[in-house]
């Protein structure tokens, strides 16, 4: 039970001070009668907080970014109203800065009997489970002199998912992979990809998809027209160790390259391909194996809710064993990882070979764009010296994806804001290929 700040102020213009004494303290004690009668009445008029019942409704996930409603119903099984104000707490990262103190706190009224709800909106910071932490509830009587207060549990937990704010380029991708399925006009041709019709020849057209026999039995020169294959196996590979930890902006780099994923994956799944993903780094931290095309994305951004990068060095023997293990038969394996010469010379590569002989590698990596603005800067020496530095570690970089190259590796570099269109290009282009 509380005084409230209505009868402290009654108390202080209206009390009689007296002095009293104890034993080891000394201190003055404010007698107001009248005063004190009125708390008491006002304080047995407020209604209990233990009794109370409370049960949670609402959204369960939400996108990054967006907003989630969880509802509370608050149920006075009591003979007196209820006026109270109420506060329903979550962790920091559930709103925007500066806006947990509105959201939070709510003031009700409920009638003996009767039940309310009161709605908080969450805007969560981050991705994960947020989990509702206690409900603070004061009780004040009629008079509002005095006020009972208490807490209760009711959990809940709202899931954050990724953003996906590259869907917006899922459109234009899938226009492409029409053209290259054969929905339109134009038909791709190459070794290593389903047969689709033949067609009378026309300059330009490769002479290796002419079809001798059906030459042979007409008078016109025939070709054959060929789509991409389908069902082919892609698995993508997260690396969460620690130089997925490192910011590009607002955002770590493992938030980017999952961003990538989601793309590809959607992506993918239209083209009637199977998609898995393993994140790693000296465990296993998800796995999403076996999911149909309409479940795939679901299940991906489920699994990637709550990924977070680990402060360790990536296991690359690890990773390789277990990639081997997932994709045993002959798979695109998309290494989204670090460029950084260091983790690739020493982890990377020397095991590639175990991947690249089996399965087709696609490796890609999230460049800082603010490396390529230093690059540009010549206005002082300090802006010289950062960047000859920002040359350098662009020297470094090409250098080592030239080493992958000559591997056998299909290498992404591009900026967070790049990474998912570029990556969803090269995908489109070794399908295109006949490389799948």
């Amino acid at each position: 039970m509380a005084l409230t700040g209505r009868a402290a102020l009654l108390a202080a213009l209206g009390s009689l001070p007296v002095g009293i004494w104890e034993p080891g303290w000394t201190g003055i004690l404010a007698v107001n009668a009248p005063l004190a009668l009125a708390c008491a009445c006002d304080f047995a008029l407020a209604a209990p907080v233990r009794r109370l019942g409370l049960t949670r409704s609402g959204d369960t996930s939400v996108r990054l970014g967006d907003t989630a409603d969880v509802t509370l119903t608050i149920t006075n099984p009591s003979r007196r109203p209820l006026r109270a104000r109420l506060r329903d707490a979550w962790p920091p990262s559930s709103w925007q800065p500066g806006t947990e103190t509105p959201a939070s706190r709510h003031r009700l009224t409920v009638p003996p009997g009767e039940r309310r709800r009161v709605t908080t909106r969450l805007r969560p910071t981050r991705r994960g489970d947020r989990q509702a932490d206690r409900i603070t509830i004061r009780s004040y009587g009629p008079l509002g002199l005095f006020a009972r207060q208490g807490t209760h549990k009711a959990p809940w937990t709202v899931r954050v998912l990724p953003p996906f704010t590259s869907r917006k380029h899922l459109p234009s991708k899938l226009a492409r992979l029409r053209e290259l399925d054969g929905r339109t006009s134009v038909l791709t041709r190459g070794e290593g990809t389903e047969f689709d019709s033949l067609r009378e020849y026309v300059p330009g057209d490769d002479t290796r998809s002419i079809d001798w026999r059906a030459t042979a039995r007409q008078t016109a020169v025939a070709v054959r027209t060929w789509r991409p294959e389908r069902d082919r196996h892609i698995l993508l590979v997260l690396d969460t160790g620690r130089t997925s930890a490192g910011r590009v902006g607002d955002a770590p780099r493992l938030d980017a390259s999952m961003d990538a994923a989601l793309l590809l994956a959607a992506l993918a799944s239209r083209a009637g391909d199977r998609v898995d993903l393993l994140a790693y780094d000296r465990r296993v931290r998800a796995l999403v194996q076996g999911r149909t095309a309409g479940d795939v994305l679901p299940s991906l951004v489920n699994a990637m809710a709550t990924l977070e990068p680990e402060l360790v060095e990536t296991d690359a023997r690890g990773l390789t064993a277990t990639a081997l293990r997932t994709s045993p038969r002959r798979s695109l394996i998309v290494l989204l990882t670090t460029l950084d010469a260091a983790p690739v010379e020493e982890g990377l590569l020397p095991v590639l070979a175990q991947l690249t002989q089996r399965h087709t590698v696609l490796l890609a990596s999230v460049a800082d764009p603010h490396i390529s603005d230093m690059a540009k800067v010549r206005g002082n020496v300090d802006a010289v010296y950062e960047a000859a530095a920002a040359a350098r570690a662009q020297s470094e970089r090409h250098r080592t994806a030239e080493q992958l190259r000559r591997h056998g590796v299909t290498v992404v570099d591009a900026t967070p804001e790049d990474l998912a269109p570029a990556l969803a290009d090269a995908y489109l282009a070794l399908k295109s290929a006949g490389r799948l």
